[in-house]
Order: structure tokens, then C-alpha cells, then sequence
């Protein structure tokens, strides 16, 4: 593989998708704005171009393909500039946080004729496949309810809430596992914890194709974290637990009442992000489509959008009850 991936944006997770973009000898280039950033990609990768022109990557034709790992209300502009750039794209999730913009993304990279991946990880977990098989299968019967929860710390809040940070990996997830697409949003709830305008918490009730529901809670106030992914069905119940080092997969029979009555499921133990990197390279060398599409990313922000919408206007009926309640107690 030649290289000819350009990496915007080397913070934390950036960090994460150089190493394996450089692993898998494709990185050509990398792009951010702080000098400290820049500096320890250098100092790591001395053979690997740096900058901080994101224009001077558009214009190099030895690059092909651009990941961008940017704060998510800054992807559609970069994003359309590369696609407008017939560069291949590999973007964080959300893929935006406008279902509008997501959508001319979308449309945008089927007219350039180029590769469009959203970064919705878990649909590249071994774990998660392993599942997705064995719902496939019929060994959990018909799917009836699924609950996802992803709680942790979180001390750099920089997005517009939690949803935007985390729900983009439950909704997907569950959708991918299920083989059903999210519908509609049922109830969505948010709680501003820290910062007035920053939910930290949220919990979102929807339903998927044929009546299956999911129950999705994110928080990045929780001090012990928890990601866990639970999926009934008519026969079984199956639990991943991503916390664990092994034993992540196990599928409990539900016409038995000991906890005992388990089975555990291996899987391969390959690096979600290795895979995904290189789906990506894959589908760009043998003109596929990816997993995770645009289609795939704007089916989540669409749902996302939703729920921000409830959550909003409960939270100002709320307010709006709480002065009216003061203003009688006056």
C-alpha cells in the first residue's frame, strides 16, 4: 500500500489512527493546529509529513484519502473541502450534527465518485461481529429489546453533549447487531450537570425496525465505567461487557434461572480501530462501499437530531415551569 492517508487532527484519538494508518504503511501526512501536537508526531514518526496547511494536503495529489479527527461541529466544513478535493474520506463520527449537512456530505461523495467511511468503531469490534452472527443465526430467537450503556469520565467535554460524543456508537452499534434501522425516537432526556448548556447525561428510548426497542444511556460523569450492550430475545439474552479483558461475550438461556447456565463466545482479539483503518483502505483499493457509509452516518445523526430536538424542548418546559412556579411563590 502506498501512502497516501492524511490524518487532520492528532489529539488523544487522532493520536490512535496515526499509529495505525503509519502501521499499516499508508500515512503520508499529518495536519493540526498545535505546535505540542505536531511536535510529538515527529518526534514518533520522523518520516511522516507534517503541517499545519490543511490546503497544502488538498492540493498534493500524492495524497488520495484524508481522515478527519476534529472537534465534530468543524466536520462538515473540512470534510466538503476534501471531498470537493476528490480526496477519499475517513471522518469521526458524528459524520455532523446536522442531518441537512450530513445528507450533502453523503450526496457530495457519491457525485465526486470517492469513499466516504463515518467512524462508527464498534461495527468493525470482533466482539460485536461475533454477536451480530450469532443473532443472525437465531440463537437469541426474535430480538425484542436491546440496551446499551456507556458511561465514563470525561474531563475535556468540548462537543455539543454526550449524544453527540458517545450515542453515535450505540445507535450504530445496535442497528449493525440487530440488522434493524432506528425509526424513531420515543423519549429522550438530558441532564446538564456541570455547564448550563452541556448535557453530560442522557438517556434516549427508540424504536428500530419490527417493533425492536433500545435503551440508550451515555454519561461522562460517571466515576466507574461501565460499557455494556445487552440483547433479548424470545430464547436468550446475550451481554458483551467491553470492560473486560476476556470473556467479553455471553449468552445466558432464558428458560434457566441459574446465572451459571452461560455460554461464552470466543472471537478473534483484533484492534476495532486496526479493522476499521483497514476496511477503509480496502474499499478505496477495491472500489467498495464501506460498512459504515454515509448513508450508515446519516441514519444516526438523523435519529441524534431527533432526540436533541425532544430533550431541548423538554428541558425548556421544565425551566418554564420552574420561574412560573417561583414567580406564584413571590
Amino acid at each position: 500500500m502506498k501512502k497516501c492517508v492524511a490524518v487532520v487532527g492528532c489529539g488523544l484519538w487522532g493520536r490512535n489512527i496515526v499509529r495505525n494508518f503509519y502501521n499499516l504503511n499508508a500515512l503520508h501526512s499529518v495536519c493540526d493546529l498545535d505546535n505540542e501536537n505536531l511536535k510529538m508526531i515527529n518526534e514518533l514518526y520522523p518520516d511522516v509529513n507534517i503541517t499545519k496547511n490543511f490546503d497544502e494536503l488538498l492540493s498534493n495529489p500524492e495524497i488520495t484519502a484524508m481522515c478527519i479527527v476534529t472537534p465534530s461541529h468543524t466536520h462538515f466544513k473540512i470534510v466538503k473541502k476534501a471531498l470537493l478535493a476528490g480526496k477519499n474520506v475517513y471522518v469521526e463520527k458524528p459524520i455532523s450534527t446536522s442531518s441537512e449537512e450530513a445528507k450533502e456530505l453523503k450526496e457530495l461523495a457519491d457525485k465526486m465518485d470517492v469513499k466516504l467511511l463515518v467512524g462508527h468503531l464498534l461495527l468493525y469490534h470482533p466482539a460485536v461481529n461475533r454477536l451480530k452472527m450469532l443473532i443472525a443465526e437465531g440463537v437469541l430467537g426474535e430480538i425484542k429489546y436491546v440496551q446499551s450503556d456507556r458511561l465514563n469520565i470525561n474531563y475535556f467535554k468540548n462537543d455539543r453533549s454526550v449524544m453527540w460524543d458517545l450515542a453515535p456508537h450505540d445507535v450504530s452499534m445496535i442497528a449493525h447487531v440487530t440488522g434493524k434501522a432506528p425509526l424513531k425516537v420515543l423519549n429522550a432526556v438530558g441532564v446538564a450537570s456541570e455547564f448550563e448548556n452541556i448535557c453530560d447525561i442522557t438517556h434516549l428510548t427508540i424504536e428500530f425496525e419490527d417493533g425492536v426497542i433500545g435503551q440508550v444511556s451515555d454519561s461522562w460523569i460517571h466515576p466507574q465505567k461501565r460499557v455494556t450492550l445487552l440483547v433479548r430475545g424470545t430464547k436468550a439474552t446475550a451481554i458483551l461487557d467491553d470492560t473486560l479483558t476476556e470473556g467479553k461475550l455471553k449468552v445466558y438461556d432464558n428458560q434457566k434461572n441459574s446465572q451459571k447456565d452461560i455460554e461464552i463466545f470466543d472471537y478473534l482479539e483484533i484492534e476495532p480501530l486496526k479493522l476499521e483503518c483497514q476496511h477503509f483502505l480496502n474499499c478505496i483499493e477495491n472500489n467498495k462501499t464501506p460498512r459504515s457509509d454515509g448513508e450508515n452516518g446519516y441514519m444516526i445523526v438523523k435519529i441524534l437530531e431527533s432526540a436533541e430536538k425532544m430533550m431541548l424542548g423538554k428541558n425548556k418546559e421544565i425551566l418554564d415551569n420552574h420561574e412560573f412556579k417561583l414567580s406564584r411563590s413571590k
